[in-house]
């Protein structure tokens, strides 16, 4: 049914699938009538599970965290999320599918910090390859061969 002229139906982008629950909360305050599926706050999450997230904290305020329910690196800084490291793990190997960095906060090299700490957690890790599935990963590892040591051999 086509919307009526006048009426602005609102586009909320997120940087992951995880990031979904946000988008509601914002989207959430811009409707009238309330129903139960339309989030007015953000509350605990559903399904996050605070012993697998690890964080560690880099230089200027940014802060680096592991979020293995989300399966995903995030860079933060001032509490604003920056970038986004998408990942898969098979128990084997760490896929890296996904680079991505806010559209406000591009052009400052913030893919190269998240995409570094992430290989430097799964170096210090040991027992992990990667498959460097993102295009900017690749690139990552070309420019970094003392890394090479970690991706996984076809």
């Amino acid at each position: 049914m086509p919307t009526r002229p006048g009426i602005i139906i609102p586009a909320v982008l997120f940087a992951s699938w995880a990031d979904k629950g946000l988008a509601l909360v914002v989207m959430g305050g811009l409707c009238r009538k309330k129903s139960a599926r339309v989030k007015t706050a953000v509350g605990a999450r559903v399904g996050r599970n605070v012993k697998k997230v690890t964080t560690s904290t880099l230089a200027a305020g940014f802060l680096l965290t592991d979020e293995k329910d989300a399966s995903r690196y995030t860079l933060t800084r001032d509490g604003q999320l920056v970038s986004v490291l998408d990942y898969r793990d098979d128990g084997h190997t760490i896929a890296l599918t996904r680079a991505f960095t806010i559209p406000t906060f591009r052009g400052h090299g913030y893919a190269g910090v998240v995409v570094e700490g992430a290989v430097a957690d799964i170096e210090e890790r040991g027992d992990r390859t990667v498959d460097a599935v993102c295009w900017y990963v690749a690139d990552w590892f070309q420019t970094h061969p003392e890394h090479a040591s970690l991706l996984r051999s076809r």
